[in-house]
């Protein structure tokens, strides 16, 4: 059984899928799945991520599914895992070689449901690291945790148990997949350096949509105010 399945959804990223690869072909932790889910990408992915997979046939899996967006993508991965833990990445960014092994060694030495660590935002220009806040019990990781999926490492366990997954047809999946996830975390652990490039595109959902995205966490901060 791998360690560790990485769930990698794929639509129109030709010119950022190879480098997203060769860091997970190249992570220093042996027994990894690395998922990609085809969505329906137009270009010339699928191309690459098939040579990709001609060299590393044990390591990739590769599944086809119609275009339904970010979340379908990942939630088809996602039944389709065997790891002990599953991530998730983006196909436009890039890992750092020993990522996995190390989230997955801390995950094991603490008994941890869920590991979280910090990453970079990658710009034309610039690298700017994000560093994010420890929280010590549920009210704090509430108000602190960073509503990203593709930064932590999350035990297959309470996915199949809880069934929770991400929205569909929602601009904001990680938001609602974070806050559903809580309940069910006894023990969360952090590693405090960054592993991700968190590339910035100018035509990337998120690059277009990051005024919004503020908006989202002002209301977010407001409420947790009053829990």
């Amino acid at each position: 059984m791998p360690k560790v399945s990485v769930i990698v959804p794929v639509y129109n990223v030709e010119k950022y899928i190879e480098e997203c690869l060769n860091s997970l072909v190249n992570q220093t932790l042996e027994e990894i799945e690395i998922i990609i889910v085809n969505d329906g990408t137009k270009d010339d992915s699928m191309k690459i991520v098939k040579k990709f997979q001609e060299r590393y046939p044990k390591k990739i899996v590769c599944l086809e599914k119609d275009n339904g967006g970010l979340s379908d993508a990942r939630n088809y991965g996602i039944s389709y895992a065997k790891g002990e833990y599953i991530a998730f990445l983006d196909s436009d960014d890039y890992v750092e070689r020993n990522m996995y092994k190390d989230m997955y060694e801390l995950a094991k030495k603490e008994e941890s449901d869920m590991v979280e660590c910090d990453f970079y935002w990658k710009y034309p220009n610039k690298t700017k690291i994000d560093t994010g806040a420890i929280y010590h019990d549920k009210k704090e990781m509430l108000e602190k945790v960073r509503v990203i999926a593709w930064n932590k490492l999350i035990k297959r366990k309470i996915l199949e148990k809880t069934k929770i997954e991400f929205p569909k047809g929602y601009r904001y999946e990680d938001v609602e997949f974070t806050y559903k996830l809580i309940p069910y975390l006894k023990k969360v652990s952090f590693l405090k350096r960054p592993y991700i490039y968190y590339v910035q595109r100018e035509d990337s959902i998120s690059n277009l949509q990051n005024e919004k995205t503020k908006e989202i966490f002002d209301v977010l901060d407001l409420s947790l105010i009053h829990i």
